[in-house]
């Protein structure tokens, strides 16, 4: 391939590493950037690509929370140790809608939902979600403000609305947060839950779509793959870690104005394409 096609890969792996964990739709990103500068590959191979590069932004995750999710860590006492094993039943749970519905729907939502005028609508209509939900927040008590606090119904509940973001445009991470939000969570715990509810959701769209494609990759394919998921795990390393310090002290309207900014911007300008 040539040098731009190359740029065009790095640049893919660039909008994933940065829109995988703010609320503003990694898929839709990268479905909006492949309308306007398509990407030097077969549908099939684009469209498992696209989400398998995903990994590259899981492993970041893992890092980053490694001592947190580890529950084999020498260094935690036995009491942080059944935390930590109670925490992975809690993303297990959480994982459990967006799993079964995926598998049930996916050639559907492949065949109908991936294109321009549905991502464009859901940034907007989530966008309006995140500002409602934000001004409620600001006046009512958060009951959960610590991840040890979450409880199980509340993991599930926060799991089927990730579930809503098997539309493209919605974004995942937007939809736990929103989940998170609704049920009294504070901003940080319903980030870092939709951090760790990523990990195995992302694993297992991945290897569905690796399944779905096949093992055969020629040299190009598995270059393309690994520089696009390298690339996005360096700017997720970034991006998560700013998240989580953004947090700390403002809300997410900042994101959701983006959002419906961004939806009207491609509604508009794509009837002209």
């Amino acid at each position: 391939m040539q040098l731009i096609e190359w740029l065009k890969i790095i640049l893919i792996g660039l909008i994933e590493g940065i829109t995988e964990w703010l609320p503003v739709s990694s898929t839709g990103h990268m479905i909006l950037f492949n309308e306007l500068v398509k990407l030097p590959m077969t549908p099939d191979f684009e469209e498992m690509f696209l989400v398998v590069i995903q990994l590259g932004a899981i492993l970041a995750v893992m890092l980053v929370f490694y001592q947190k999710l580890n529950p084999f860590n020498s260094t935690k006492s036995a009491i942080e140790k059944k935390q930590t094993w109670q925490m992975w039943g809690k993303i297990i749970i959480g994982c459990l809608p967006a799993a079964v519905l995926g598998l049930l729907l996916d050639d559907w939502m492949d065949r109908y939902l991936f294109n321009y005028v549905v991502v464009a609508i859901m940034l907007i209509v989530y966008g309006i979600f995140f500002l409602i939900i934000e001004q409620k927040h600001q006046i009512t008590n958060e009951r959960i403000q610590a991840l040890e606090d979450l409880d199980y119904k509340t993991a599930f509940l926060i799991g089927c609305f990730q579930s809503l973001a098997l539309i493209p445009g919605t974004s995942r991470s937007g939809a736990t947060i929103l989940g998170g939000l609704l049920l009294g969570t504070s901003r940080f715990v319903a980030t870092e839950f939709s951090f760790f509810l990523s990990v195995p959701v992302m694993f297992g769209a991945s290897l569905l779509k690796v399944r779905k494609f096949g093992f055969h990759f020629t040299g190009t394919e598995l270059g393309m793959l690994g520089v696009g998921s390298l690339v996005a795990f360096i700017v997720s390393l970034i991006a998560v870690n700013f998240l989580l310090t953004y947090i700390k002290r403002n809300d997410f309207k900042a994101f959701a104005w983006y959002r419906i900014v961004l939806g009207i911007i491609v509604l508009v300008s794509f009837q002209f394409l």
